[in-house]
């Protein structure tokens, strides 16, 4: 094995994927492009704090990925600054081995099309994948790996298949993906995650280094991966039940007084708890209350009159749901920056939603990992994140099957 195998990330976020391959002790950083300033503020403070990269600010590109001109050869301008390019980068690095990452997924969501009157046809997300795929082309690594929802295996926005047009896109350069995309799906609460969490994990190897391609992807899902799954299922209690109890900001009459509680100082950044009013405070309380009396009688057609009644109007969908304590965490999604209703703590002593720590422990980032930027932009990047766990059992697993490759 080299040294350490040179990646780029790509659509980078706040760096959860990434922070997973570094933490594997496998991988080194060369170059990551993120469009999202606080994402790209965060990622390079973990990569200066944690990594003792040096040149982490120069490395953490902040640009569209549509500019691909600029993107390769540098660019400079009003709005992103300036850089060298990621030419400048892999050609000072020799080349890479690996480009991690996967478009924003909005566009490829079941929820997104449901939301979406065109069915996200025209939501120029869909199309992401394509300046993935020639940054791919450009640099030729040895793999990739691409991640995304798993609502790809039934995205069709101009009635072909998406995952018709990524293969095609990857054959037509040379790069090779497992023939059933059904088994790159993976559950992130089987990798150390206290969350159900299921993401497509798509490898992709390239034809002109690499032959016998399709058996060492079999080999890869089937034996190479699940060799990295944690001992056991971890729970939201596991996760979360060390953190010192808080109290929501709250106000009496309509945001005019913010009160809060006492809140013990912590020594966790950013466990505090977000504003909540009194009605919402009670909902929290009676639903937590309901679970922990072992009564549960609030099913989601109860908890959408809960609504009705407490808001004074109908919603197609139950938009209150207190976490399983003794259960992995549903899905944690960015919609968490707008409100944490779907996300209320177990303990009704609290009635509050999860502060911004609990849920990035149930995304598995480190109490280390700090976040760069306001409360909502702490939210959204770690509902956009992949849980750093999984990342890094990924890259384990992409570590062996490099490794395995190279001696065919």
């Amino acid at each position: 094995m080299p040294n350490k195998y040179k990646m780029i990330d790509l659509f980078a976020g706040c760096g959860g994927l990434e922070d997973g391959f570094l933490q594997s002790g496998k991988f080194e950083d060369v170059a990551a492009v993120e469009w999202l300033k606080p994402q790209v503020n965060t990622l390079i403070h973990r990569l200066e704090t944690k990594w003792k990269v040096k040149d982490a600010a120069e490395r953490v590109m902040h640009f569209d990925i549509q500019r691909e001109d600029e993107l390769f050869e540098g660019w400079q301008d009003d709005e992103f600054g300036q850089s060298k390019g990621l030419d400048y980068f892999v050609n000072k690095a020799n080349g890479i081995d690996i480009i991690i990452g996967g478009p924003p997924c909005q566009a490829y969501s079941v929820a997104g099309r449901v939301r979406d009157e065109n069915g996200m046809r025209d939501d120029y997300r869909n199309y992401l994948f394509e300046h993935y795929l020639n940054v791919v082309n450009r640099y030729r690594p040895k793999l990739f790996v691409f991640e995304n929802v798993p609502g790809i295996l039934s995205a069709a926005p101009d009635g072909t298949p998406i995952t018709d047009l990524i293969r095609k896109g990857f054959e037509e350069i040379g790069y090779e993906i497992i023939e059933d995309l059904r088994v790159a799906k993976v559950n992130a609460s089987d990798y150390s995650v206290p969350q159900n969490r299921e993401r497509m994990i798509i490898v992709g190897v390239d034809t002109q280094r690499y032959s016998n391609i399709q058996e060492y992807l079999n080999e890869f899902y089937s034996e190479i991966l699940p060799k990295y799954k944690g001992k056991k299922v971890l729970t939201v209690r596991d996760a979360i039940g060390d953190l010192p109890e808080c109290t929501a900001f709250w106000d009496e009459e309509h945001h005019s007084k913010k009160k809060s509680h006492e809140t013990p100082e912590s020594e966790y950044t950013w466990h505090k708890p977000r504003y909540h009013n009194v009605r919402d405070m009670d909902t929290f309380r009676l639903l937590a209350r309901d679970i922990e009396s072992g009564k549960r009688e609030y099913d989601s057609k109860k908890i959408s009159e809960l609504y009705e009644e407490k808001v004074g109007s109908k919603s197609p969908i139950h938009r209150y749901h207190v976490l399983e304590p003794d259960l992995p965490s549903t899905t944690i999604i960015a919609h968490l920056y707008k409100d944490g209703n779907r996300f209320i703590h177990y303990d009704s002593k609290q009635s509050r939603s999860i502060t911004v720590r609990e849920a990035a422990r149930l995304q598995s980032f480190d109490d280390d990992f700090d976040f760069v930027g306001s409360q909502g932009n702490a939210y959204q990047m770690i509902g956009n994140a992949v849980p750093p766990k999984l990342a890094k059992a990924v890259s384990l697993a992409v570590a062996d099957l490099l490794e395995r490759m190279e001696v065919q």
